[in-house]
């Protein structure tokens, strides 16, 4: 009954109780779609703040999970609140820190508790059932939970500047590139003036899909070289199919059809056979392709199930859009690439405080 890591001056062991008797849950109350949006008070449904209405039900703060549909997702409300009858919401903290109970319903993962098969519902009997630990220590519950709010106000700090720098890129994207049946760029970098020219992949590029290889995963030698599959890298492997620059284009398997999974790579990779590779002929930049492509629309181009495929003979005659220019080229290719690695900054700070985050609610919880 004591947690593996703890704050200083914090010690003796934690109590144990359901959490019926700690921070019990409540079903919300009914409010009318009309009245969604006829005030300043939040109303929490189960996936979070949905309206303002003229009137509260709930004093500040407070803690919310779905009830039904989207169950597993807690809300720490700081406002006085408006808890939507899809959602549920602590009645009661019995003198336990508010924002101490956010974070024990967050360890608990209550969406293990939900029931039904087409649309999920959360039992709160069976939520207030489970047993919990806590510190009878107000400081101590205190101290757990701002470390825990101060770490999530960095993630999202991370997350509002992957997100605007995301749109950024997209907007450019739409912008940097001639819309269909024109031929010169909304914007463009200074010095540029000429119009672009209308041409089939197969005319830029060459194909070097014959030096794939695949590996089984109990086949491969650990190393350092990247191996590629449809969606980017796999694993590590010794030895190499590849040297060089190329565009890694998915043949089958790609996970996501709408921002179809295309790669750029420079140096030794290994590429197995779901996979196209491709490079640049001469006077055309493998970078600006790289993001020529992805403002491509693959769907239309794919046949198959389950499993789509990009077949190389329709690949290599999809229809471009390019600069003829390799200076502009690659000035674009750049920009791009220099917004995607501060964009793959952002998402790594992410992954690495939420890997912190969920090993310390192991570690600070009993």
């Amino acid at each position: 009954m004591v947690p593996e890591i703890r704050f200083r001056k914090s010690s003796g062991k934690w109590i144990q109780e359901n959490i019926s008797n700690v921070a019990p849950l409540q079903r919300g109350f009914d409010l009318p779609k009309s009245e969604m949006n006829a005030g300043v008070y939040p109303v929490v449904m189960s996936n979070g703040v949905n309206g303002f209405h003229n009137a509260f039900q709930a004093k500040a703060p407070g803690v919310v999970t779905g009830r039904s549909g989207t169950i597993g997702n807690i809300h720490y409300i700081d406002v006085d609140y408006w808890p939507h009858n899809t959602s549920l919401w602590v009645t009661n903290f019995y003198k336990n820190v508010p924002l101490f109970i956010y974070y024990l319903y967050i360890k608990l993962d209550i969406k293990k508790f939900g029931t039904g098969s087409g649309v999920p519902t959360l039992n709160r009997n069976d939520v207030h059932d489970q047993l919990v630990a806590f510190p009878k220590d107000e400081k101590e519950q205190t101290a757990i939970g701002n470390y825990f709010q101060k770490l999530d106000s960095l993630i999202n700090q991370h997350q509002q500047k992957h997100d605007k720098l995301s749109n950024i890129k997209k907007a450019m994207l739409e912008k940097m590139f001639p819309k269909q049946g024109e031929t010169i760029p909304e914007i463009r970098f200074k010095g540029f003036s000429d119009e672009w020219k209308e041409t089939v992949l197969s005319e830029i590029v060459n194909k070097y899909d014959n030096l794939r290889i695949a590996v089984t995963t109990k086949d491969r030698i650990a190393g350092i070289i990247p191996y590629y599959g449809a969606n980017g890298i796999q694993d590590y492997v010794e030895g190499y199919t590849h040297d060089g620059e190329y565009i890694l284009l998915a043949e089958d398997g790609a996970n996501d059809l709408k921002h179809y999974p295309i790669h750029y790579v420079n140096g030794k990779v290994w590429v197995n056979n779901h996979a196209h590779v491709l490079k640049a002929k001469e006077d055309n930049s493998n970078i600006f392709l790289k993001y020529a492509l992805n403002n491509v629309d693959f769907e239309p181009f794919l046949v198959g199930g389950g499993r789509a495929k990009l077949n190389a003979g329709v690949m290599m005659n999809l229809e471009l859009i390019i600069s003829t220019d390799t200076e502009e080229q690659l000035a674009i290719g750049n920009y791009f690439q220099k917004l995607d690695a501060l964009i793959n900054q952002h998402q790594q700070q992410i992954t690495k405080l939420n890997n912190i985050k969920q090993a310390c609610l192991s570690k600070m919880f009993v």
